[in-house]
Formats: C-alpha cells, structure tokens, sequence
C-alpha cells in the first residue's frame, strides 16, 4: 500500500514539473511566428477567406478534433468525464473552423470511445451534410476507423460512399498539390480505417488507412508529449512532397496509474500550448513538416493558430 501511495505522489510530482517545463518555455521563448496575429474574421468559411484559387491541399495546417464524435457519450457526471473529449456537436465544431473529424465506431455503426457507446453514425453524417450544405469552398478530412477491439461494422464503405458520394474527393495523390477551387464541388477527404475488412483501393471514393499518419503517445505528461511530437514531426518530409496525411495531437490523456482520470483536467495541461508549438517548430525546422493539428475541446484560438499559419504560406512568408 505505503509503495502505491509513494508512485502516486511520485507521479503527482511529475506532473507538476512537467507543467512548469512548458510554463517556462512560453515565457523565456513567447509564442511569435508567422501567421501568429492571424484572427479569421469568419471562421466558418475560413478556407474561403484564404483564396481557394492560390490555396493548395498541402498548405493547409488543419485545425482538427481528437475524438470527435463524444460530446454525448457515456452518462451525465458518470462515465462521460472519462471518455468526453469535445463538448460541441460535429456541426458546432465544423462551424468553429474544424477541418479533421476523428470518428470511431463499431459494428452496429454506433460511435463509441473505448467501450462506451453514443449516437449513431448517421448522426455525423447529418452534421457533416449540413455544414457542407451551408457552405460552398470548405474541404473536410473525415477520418473514420473502427475502434481498437471492436468489429468493422457490415459493407461500412458502400454506406459511406451511398451517404457521401456526391462530395467525396477520390483517392489520388495528385490531391495534395491541387488546389482548393481545382478539387470543388467535391468537399470531403474520407479515410477509412477498418480492422478486418479490406481497405479503399486507389481511386477508389474513400481513402486508405496509410494516408493518414500520426505518431500516438500515449501519455498523461505534457512536456512529454510536446517534445514528442517535435521529434517525430521532425523526421517526417515536408508536407509538399509527401503523399500523405501527417497528424500532430495536442493532448494528453489519463492513465490508469494516476490519481486524475477525468480527460479535461488532464488534457488542459497541454491544451493551451497550441501557439507554443507552433512557435517552437520554427528553430527546430519542422515547421514545413506540419499539417494536420489536432485537440481535445476545440476553442476559437487553436483555429486561428492553424489558419493563421496557413495564411502566411499563401502569402510566402512561412
């Protein structure tokens, strides 16, 4: 019992230094790099306010949501504290400035987080199809995997591509260097990750699993995580020449052998080093390696972050 307390008080301290580190860090360093007084004066219709004549594919830092679809799930003041990881709905996200949605299901197309379960896929759907509906130059990378232990739900991709299909942006790697208005009407990247059932196939409307990379660390240790994620962002190609999706997740998650198990508390000591990041990706030269940024709780600023950064490459100056 006496060695249990010490590892939590052990952790606790760990923690507590971490948090410091990153303190520290945006005080002695700040937090300027181009783009970095970027507001989007509408953040709906952001990528329409950048020139989707000069705006290509692989400029854009996406702004996206880890966990997407949880804002419902689990119980009220229950369960939800430890799996909720964004409190809007997909269309109040998508109307914040959210470009990536990460969606997990599972057989019954219900989405889920881990073992707890929400609202149906179709809910999604709905949400997606209205933002789209009620805009016209907004390109949306959804990416929908079945979760980890769970069953790939039945002919999941003809569903995807009888619900989608008139926006969905076929698999090509000519994508990445097109621009936005080349690849319109068309509006959605959809990556579908199944577990067991075969993947998209080139050309094909939906995109594979390879296409969207990240590097998970899982961790509840912010300055861990931060530096983490400089170093795999850092050993990526430069998004112009790639041909793929690279994701950075600007969150920590808890863990079982710390006393704090509740996602917001624990994401929040990461959450608002979004700026920090990017600042800090420019002397370590990964700042063209950058393209999709994801979060737990999206707010205002962490679009215009992205948005920013991503007006300064239109403009060449980052």
């Amino acid at each position: 019992m006496g060695a249990q307390v010490s590892k939590q008080v052990e952790r606790i301290k760990s923690v507590t230094t971490e948090k410091k580190a990153l303190c520290e860090l945006q005080r002695s360093r700040g937090c300027d790099f181009p783009g970095c007084d970027y507001h989007c004066p509408d953040r709906k219709n952001w990528m329409a306010g950048l020139n989707p004549e000069k705006l290509t594919i692989d400029q854009i830092v996406w702004p996206g949501t880890h966990d997407s679809a949880t804002n419902k799930i689990g119980i009220p003041c229950i369960s939800r504290p430890f799996a909720q990881c964004q409190s809007l709905s997909i269309y109040r996200q998508l109307v914040k400035g959210t470009r990536v949605l990460d969606v997990r299901v599972q057989e019954d197309r219900r989405v889920c987080h881990g073992i707890l379960k929400t609202y149906s896929v179709d809910v999604v759907i709905k949400d997606v199809k209205r933002f789209l509906s009620e805009t016209q130059s907004e390109i949306i990378i959804l990416e929908i995997r079945t979760e980890f232990g769970q069953q790939d739900p039945p002919d999941f991709d003809k569903f995807l591509v009888d619900e989608l299909g008139d926006y969905l942006i076929h698999q090509d790697d000519r994508v990445f260097r097109k621009t936005v208005a080349e690849l319109l009407p068309k509006r959605i990247i959809c990556v579908w990750k199944p577990r067991k059932s075969p993947e998209p196939k080139a050309g094909s409307p939906l995109w594979s699993a390879g296409y969207l990379k990240d590097n998970w660390v899982d961790t509840d240790l912010p300055s861990t995580k931060f530096e983490s994620n400089l170093t795999h962002l850092s050993k990526q190609p430069p998004s112009s020449s790639r041909k793929f999706f690279y994701r950075v997740e600007n969150t920590v998650t808890p863990q079982a052998d710390n006393p704090v198990l509740c996602v917001k508390p624990v994401t929040g000591r990461i959450h608002g080093y979004a700026r920090l990041f990017i600042t800090q990706c420019f002397p370590r030269d990964c700042a063209d390696r950058l393209q999709i940024f994801s979060t737990d709780f999206i707010d205002d600023d962490f679009v215009d972050v992205c948005a920013g950064l991503t007006h300064a490459r239109v403009e060449g100056k980052a």
